[in-house]
């Protein structure tokens, strides 16, 4: 559930990590992994796997791994300059 395996031929394989705004959060390389690896990997990521492909998810893993709504950074509208509040400051990384 909310994984998604593309073949890119010739690419080292990894695992990229996107937010919900399908923003690049992290990459994985996973050349040196074994296939149980990974699967640990992905469920101490809180990765939920489904019993069979049609299986329903259980409504506590239907955004995992990702964090509820409620706990992300509220959407920066940019204002007439086109900068966010963010951009102005040059605080912490809006991802971190």
């Amino acid at each position: 559930h909310n994984l998604e395996m593309k073949h890119l031929p010739g690419a080292d394989p990894e695992l990229v990590l996107l937010s919900h705004r399908y923003e690049e959060l992290e990459r994985i390389p996973l050349s040196d992994m074994t296939r149980e690896e990974i699967n640990q990997l992905l469920q101490e990521l809180g990765f939920y796997r489904k019993e069979t492909p049609d299986a329903p998810v259980p409504e506590e893993f239907q955004f995992a791994p990702a964090r509820p709504l409620s706990t992300l950074p509220p959407l920066q509208v940019p204002a007439a300059d086109g900068k966010t509040p963010r951009e102005r400051d040059e605080g912490e990384h809006p991802d971190l």
